[in-house]
């Protein structure tokens, strides 16, 4: 039986993206129509989508959606089903969706994704001018009071389901909000969007979609005890029975070390040469200095507490008397970003950093590093060690959340069996990464072993094939257990 899904996202790749969210929205609908499941999303009217859109045509219209008019414009885009949210006053502003340039948050971001939350319930109930979904999906807090809006209008809704890729980000704001938002006065308490005195909008959707996922099952068990849950791991204990983890993919038409037009050469587990081409392209890009030999860790992250970019900052002695070389692609916290450059000055010809983001120079270092470092202190699912799986970079992680439920430790017995694809460590402590840096020496040391351990990582099935049918199976089971 067909699925029809309304997928509500603040970010879609290739469209609009600030991180893994939009990767993961952007490439699950491909993958879910081998399963049979048609997915719609619904994304905001930044400059970005609305020049992208084609074939848009007007479905419906809203005299006034949180401080003026706004319309729901369905069309398509690289592919891509879409509404999209065309509401001016609220989106059109060019560079980050959330930040404005001062660097702080758009003060109206509380109404921006109130209002991508409203018009999703409007589709989903039927009345946004296109058929009425089975299901729809939300995901992380911009989305989070899509359920809210739908069981509150007491219309026959469909089915709901909340992902949360970062329960990090949760979206609280005054309880004041609440009559601008328009919902009832008795949606705030406990059971409906009220969360520590104020309106949650992550919490909202935890606590009124059908169902909870996380990108993986490791997450989804850890934000259930108080050091990962933020403050809703009891909220999450309670709903245990309707939460689940389902790791992410990559889209791997995109992430192909066999024809990824940013890199030099492309290779392959049977061709491996254009892999050194990479190695070569990625020193002289970064200043360093050019030894085929070398053993190059890179990073491609948000330099950020969460990530753990501290951590490695102090490594960096341990690393350098391993003989390593170290490249860094990334920008967040000032402070580490000061630490990076100065790293970067302090050993020249060995460590490089480009603060910033550059897609195809992500793709390069996930081509030429040897090993990608993520050492986390907490990771829902993480996506980049999937690309490194791909593109022949041994992860050495941090053995947390979907870290660990991606990367097969090499250890004496993983690599006696000839299973093991990356290095995991725990604690996540400056001591632990040490440990972890200087067991990838040992290993890269001899070279019939990383070999093998590139072999086992390009290996690994990390398309979207598998979770899109964990996807499906579970959109199919709320619609057969939906009540007339």
């Amino acid at each position: 039986m067909p699925i029809s899904v309304l997928s509500v996202a603040s970010e879609v790749f290739p469209l609009i993206k600030t991180g893994g969210l939009a990767d993961v929205v952007g490439a699950l609908p491909g993958a879910l129509a081998a399963e049979d499941v048609a997915v719609t999303t619904l994304v905001p009217g930044y400059p970005a989508v609305t020049e992208a859109l084609q074939d848009g045509r007007e479905v419906h219209a809203f005299a006034e959606l949180f401080g003026g008019p706004a319309r729901l414009v369905a069309g398509t885009a690289h592919g891509l089903d879409l509404i999209v949210v065309d509401a001016p006053h609220l989106y059109a502003r060019s560079g980050n969706p959330y930040i404005g340039p001062d660097g702080r948050d758009w003060q109206d971001n509380p109404l921006r994704f109130a209002a991508l939350a409203r018009a999703a319930a409007e589709v989903g109930l039927g009345r946004g001018g296109v058929p009425q979904p089975d299901v729809v999906h939300a995901h992380d807090w911009q989305a989070g009071l899509t359920p809210a809006y739908l069981v509150y209008d007491g219309w026959q809704r469909p089915a709901t389901v909340m992902t949360v890729h970062n329960l990090a980000f949760q979206g609280q704001f005054e309880a004041t909000l609440l009559p601008r938002l328009g919902l009832p006065a008795h949606a705030f308490n406990m059971e409906g969007v009220e969360y520590y005195g104020a309106v949650g909008y992550l919490k909202a959707g935890l606590q009124l979609a059908d169902r909870i996922t996380t990108v993986s099952p490791t997450y989804a068990q850890e934000i259930r005890g108080p050091d990962a849950g933020m403050g809703l791991d009891g909220l999450l204990r309670a709903r245990a029975g309707q939460l689940s983890g389902i790791i992410n993919g990559v889209d791997t038409a995109i992430w192909d070390p066999a024809a990824d037009p940013f890199l030099p050469a492309p290779f392959s587990p049977r061709q491996m040469k254009g892999r050194a081409t990479a190695k070569a392209a990625l020193q002289e890009r970064f200043g360093l200095a050019t030894n085929p030999n070398a053993l190059l860790f890179g990073v491609v992250s948000r330099l950020s507490w969460q990530k753990g970019l501290d951590l490695l900052l102090e490594a960096i002695p341990t690393l350098i008397a391993a003989g390593g070389q170290l490249v860094l692609l990334g920008a967040g916290e000032a402070a580490l970003e000061r630490g990076y450059r100065n790293a970067a000055a302090a050993h020249p010809g060995r460590i490089g950093c480009v603060i910033g983001y550059d897609e195809p120079l992500a793709h390069l270092i996930q081509a030429g590093a040897e090993a990608l470092i993520v050492p986390s202190r907490f990771e829902p699912c993480g996506l980049t060690q999937l690309y490194a799986l791909r593109y022949g970079a041994i992860p050495v992680v941090s053995s947390v959340g979907g870290l660990a439920d991606t990367v097969i430790d090499a250890n004496e017995m993983a690599l006696a069996s000839g299973v093991g694809t990356g290095l995991r460590f725990q604690p996540t402590t400056t001591l632990a990464l040490e440990g972890a840096i200087q067991r990838a020496a040992a290993l890269h040391a001899d070279q019939t072993v990383w070999k093998r351990l590139r072999r086992n990582a390009m290996a690994t099935d990390v398309s979207w094939t598998n979770p899109a049918r964990r996807y499906a199976a579970l959109y199919r089971d709320l619609v057969g257990n939906r009540t007339p």
